[in-house]
């Protein structure tokens, strides 16, 4: 008889959720790993990743397809993600949208003509409306951003709790008029832009947000035009990594300093958000457990389909920085 993963579990007394998080290299302590692997070894268990789609021919490759590459945070994810598609003995192919809904669409037609075994998944808000319609035959995670309820399992950033421990930082240092940018093609910005409005209210300030084009250029382009307005704001809170940088460069080209000029925080702690100006205050995503846990979900799915639709809210952490030092 073969072994499942169930076994195993049995075997290392843990649950399937810590054997799947073993085997898609997420996050379990090192005693737990050690005993998941000692099980592995001892039953012989092999990952099945569905026989019926193996039946079936669909092939051993994972779909991957991401907004845009070029943001850290994906490459990170899209890091991740391959790692425990490694470690299963599976390989990934990797598409990169542009936020375009009409190349979401094809790729989604490749992945059906690839036969993928599953897929991981951030779409546009277009997409995630339409999903439904595509009748994929093969399970789907999606991360980052949130699709209809009920039809398949994610794993997202408690995106309007993060944006409030943004408002809530830049308050206490004093500042009042706090200006929110915000990516207008995912659920995410409209997520971050709902946390940032109700934290604003609660302390009985007026939001001031815009939504654009999640992209540095037309970030740099608006807060250009913000600071060289009359009545420009004290500070600006936005909801991604390419929009972070295109508001600090828009600062140092206006030849401001930051928080005297304008107080800057916003999303993603990459590795340059420390090197510039007095470092820029940001919310850290746990990027290795997003795609870690979206591997162990889609592992899970694909050892027992009749699963319950599920959605992981992740917490992130607000590191701060120069960027919003107390007003003077």
């Amino acid at each position: 008889m073969s072994v499942s993963i169930k076994d195993v579990a049995r075997h290392a007394g843990v649950s399937v959720a810590t054997v799947s998080r073993t085997l898609s290299n997420g996050p379990v302590s090192g005693e737990t790993r050690l005993r998941v692997e000692e099980a592995i070894r001892a039953t012989g268990y092999r990952p099945n990743l569905s026989a019926r789609r193996l039946r079936s021919q669909h092939s051993q490759t994972i779909g991957l397809v991401v907004s845009d590459i070029r943001n850290p945070f994906f490459t990170a994810v899209s890091r991740a993600v391959e790692e425990a598609a490694y470690h299963a003995g599976m390989r990934v192919i990797l598409c990169n949208t542009d936020e375009n809904p009409d190349r979401e669409e094809l790729y989604l037609r490749l992945m059906q003509e690839e036969r993928v075994t599953g897929l991981i998944f951030a779409p546009t808000r277009t997409t995630c409306e339409a999903l439904h319609r595509f009748a994929l035959d093969f399970p789907v995670v999606l991360i980052d951003r949130s699709g209809p309820p009920g039809l398949h399992d994610a794993v997202v950033l408690d995106n309007a709790g993060a944006s409030t421990l943004l408002v809530d930082h830049l308050v206490a240092q004093g500042y009042r008029r706090i200006h929110g940018l915000f990516g207008n093609t995912s659920t995410t910005g409209v997520e971050r832009h709902d946390g940032y409005a109700a934290a604003m209210h609660r302390h009985g300030l007026t939001p001031e947000a815009t939504f654009i084009a999640p992209q540095a250029a037309a970030a740099e382009a608006h807060v250009t035009a913000l600071l060289e307005g009359t009545d420009r704001p004290e500070a600006v809170v936005v909801s991604n990594g390419q929009l972070l940088l295109g508001a600090t460069r828009a600062v140092r080209a206006a030849g401001l300093t930051m928080p005297d000029g304008l107080a800057v925080a916003g999303f993603d702690n990459e590795t340059w958000t420390e090197l510039v100006g007095p470092g820029l205050t940001v919310i850290e995503q746990p990027v290795q457990e997003i795609g870690a846990t979206a591997m162990a979900l889609l592992f899970e799915r694909l050892e027992r389909d009749d699963l319950p639709v599920r959605k992981i809210v992740l917490s992130g952490r607000c590191v701060i920085r120069g960027s919003t030092a107390a007003r003077s």
